[in-house]
């Protein structure tokens, strides 16, 4: 299956119909503000709305989502012909956060075309989703490990697919799924139109792509590795003992802020810290279980907390408006997990602000890792009372009541909260499913870390546990 590997950039229209996108789903867009096409957008939706199989290159925060939903949409509307256990269209995504994010974007679509949709995948009870898939769905999101296991149980056919679409290919891949991915696509009709949305286009995407699509138009908006241009980088050089106070004093000011940590148990031991200095944080890992993390990002969203604190699971596919600032509290080992951290940051045209904390003997490391991620950083060394602080994170520094009870505290109910082992040596996935064996995360999606609350031994004992960084607690 040959490919036209024609890449353009169209200059951006004046909006969506011009681009083919029907009338009534570009209203549902005009009513939450998006009016304008990102260069994502108005590079693929001609050729996805024309019915060919596309692959579209860019960024996370790009606006892909919007590039597959709208057409996958505009071809299933106006012909409703539901039947159980056949979805008309599939959209796979490599988390569950992802794939509920991908639906929350598509219901207003669905409802005004008369669609139906439904989220599919691990770390919850499957009965419901066999019940949702029982009663006929049009559109379903889906993580791979939960979908399989479905078909292999016998409650999904996808025979009758019309539009496949893979959301973060590259990020399945590094995840080990695309076993899992290649026995789907196997389901789904040869002649069905697919829509492949990645970063990077690694040897195993490639792969996918020559095999399942069909004459795909390939669209890059943006190079994978260039910076945002309006993200501001900055390395702050710091004493292990002034790190944590440092990172107390970024996420105290206005705003949101994602840190991210090495480890599962740096990110709840930070998290704890956070709150006992007075800022209201909420942690994101994989320890946690579905419910948990639900209330998490709904306790980020609603704005009851200001900082998330998450390892590397939260590096793609979490979707959040208005993140003022990004924290690397450890940096990562590979520059691919540095430019999807800071991609939560700087979303559809804002501007935005990362930070890499790095002691003296990370210096070298950090350097090397954002030349490789194409960025040029503005580095100092700061202590708490350094007025670059003010300056990187404006406006008063305002300190509250913890959050409580902590998102940890629920994720086991009537039990003491304490991290659960993780499940990942016996070869499950963040989506709560089986992985494929013999596959290990990469470097990318491995790493995390902790704080503690003010003054030098605080920030000692967090300096010591960001050091922590064995496979054992990964």
């Amino acid at each position: 299956m040959s490919a036209d590997t024609t890449m353009s950039i169209p200059d951006t229209p004046s909006g969506f119909p011009d681009l083919g996108v029907p009338s009534t789903l570009a209203a549902v867009l005009a009513k939450r503000g998006v009016v304008v096409p990102t260069p994502i957008q108005a590079a693929t939706l001609p050729d996805a709305l024309a019915g060919r199989d596309v692959l579209g290159r860019g960024r996370t925060g790009s606006g892909k989502t919007y590039a597959f939903l709208l057409p996958l949409v505009a071809r299933l509307s106006g012909r409703s012909a539901r039947a159980p256990r056949k979805p008309r269209a599939l959209v796979l995504a490599p988390t569950r956060e992802l794939a509920t994010q991908i639906d929350i974007a598509l219901q207003p679509l669905g409802t005004a075309a008369g669609l139906t949709s439904m989220t599919v995948f691990g770390g919850v009870g499957q009965q419901p989703q066999i019940a949702g898939l029982r009663r006929g769905v049009d559109v379903l999101v889906a993580c791979p490990g939960r979908l399989l296991d479905l078909m292999g149980q016998g409650h999904v056919d996808l025979g009758s697919v019309e539009v496949t679409v893979l959301d973060e290919a590259d990020h399945m891949a590094d995840l080990g799924f695309l076993p899992a991915v290649r026995r789907i696509l196997d389901a789904t009709p040869s002649k069905a139109q697919r829509l492949l949305f990645s970063a990077t286009l690694d040897a195993g995407v490639s792969v996918i792509v020559k095999r399942y699509l069909t004459n795909p138009v390939t669209h890059q908006a943006d190079s994978a590795q260039s910076p945002v241009s309006s993200m501001a980088h900055h390395v702050l050089q710091v004493a292990a003992d002034d790190r944590l106070p440092v990172l107390v004093d970024l996420a105290s000011a206005p705003g949101r802020s994602v840190v991210f940590t090495r480890t599962k148990h740096g990110a709840k031991k930070l998290t704890k810290q956070l709150n006992a200095a007075g800022v209201p944080a909420v942690e994101l890992h994989g320890n946690l279980s579905q419910n948990a993390r639900s209330r998490t990002m709904e306790q980020f969203l609603s704005g009851a907390a200001s900082t998330l604190v998450a390892t590397d699971i939260a590096a793609r596919g979490i979707h959040v408006d208005d993140v003022a600032v990004v924290v690397h509290a450890d940096p990562p080992t590979e520059h691919k997990a540095y430019l999807h951290r800071s991609g939560r940051t700087a979303r559809a045209g804002a501007k935005g602000l990362v930070v890499t904390l790095a002691t003296d003997d990370q210096m070298r490391d950090v350097r090397d890792l954002t030349r490789r991620a194409g960025v040029r950083p503005t580095t100092t060394r700061v202590n708490p009372t350094h007025p670059l602080l003010r300056e990187l994170a404006p406006g008063e520094r305002v300190r509250s009541m913890p959050i409580a009870p902590s998102v940890a505290a629920q994720a086991a109910p009537g039990r003491a909260a304490q991290p659960r082992p993780s499940k990942r040596g016996k070869g499950r996935a963040d989506d709560g499913s089986r992985r494929e064996p013999g596959r290990r995360r990469s470097s990318a999606t491995a790493a995390r870390t902790p704080r503690s609350t003010g003054g030098p031994r605080g920030a000692a004992a967090f300096s010591a546990s960001s050091r922590l960084g064995s496979r054992g607690s990964r």
